[in-house]
């Protein structure tokens, strides 16, 4: 095995191209209640896009999550890709996106979703000793909001 001279430490940003840019903003924004990233000093971020807090990263990066409108030209591996159709749910290669939150808001983030009328489970992990609350975003996306159980812990 070949020793690398840098070793990945942790989630920074995730970023979705959206079918429906408002209808994302709104679900992310006020049905789960994150934080919008307001530009900085530096300048904005441009139109089409807008970044939600999602906690501390590594290093002094705070993890975000990205929301690209569909026809928002952005940094890519890719050429063109803007011109490919956006694919969700279960079109796109993104199997789900989990947040973590405290196991005890777990019932209320439930009860949250069924005022806002998405459907949302349960499914409990016990060989990782964490339970996950799954619903869907406006673009069909699976969402895992996540909790590790009180009563397990890592050795």
């Amino acid at each position: 095995m070949m020793d690398r001279p840098f070793h990945p430490r942790a989630l920074a940003e995730i970023a979705i191209r959206c079918l429906d840019f408002e209808a994302m903003q709104d679900f992310y924004g006020r049905v789960l209640g994150l934080a919008r990233v307001q530009p900085g000093a530096r300048g904005g971020y441009g139109d089409g896009i807008v970044f939600y807090r999602l906690g501390e990263s590594f290093g002094g990066h705070v993890a975000v999550l990205a929301l690209f409108s569909s026809g928002t030209r952005g940094v890519s591996m890719s050429t063109g890709d803007a011109e490919q159709p956006v694919q969700a749910g279960l079109r796109s290669s993104l199997h789900h996106l989990a947040l973590s939150l405290p196991w005890e808001e777990q019932e209320a983030a439930a009860a949250r979703l069924q005022e806002e009328g998405l459907d949302g489970r349960f499914e409990t992990f016990s060989w990782a000793g964490w339970r996950g609350l799954f619903t869907r975003d406006p673009d069909g996306n699976t969402v895992e909001l996540v909790a590790a159980s009180p009563d397990w812990h890592i050795a």
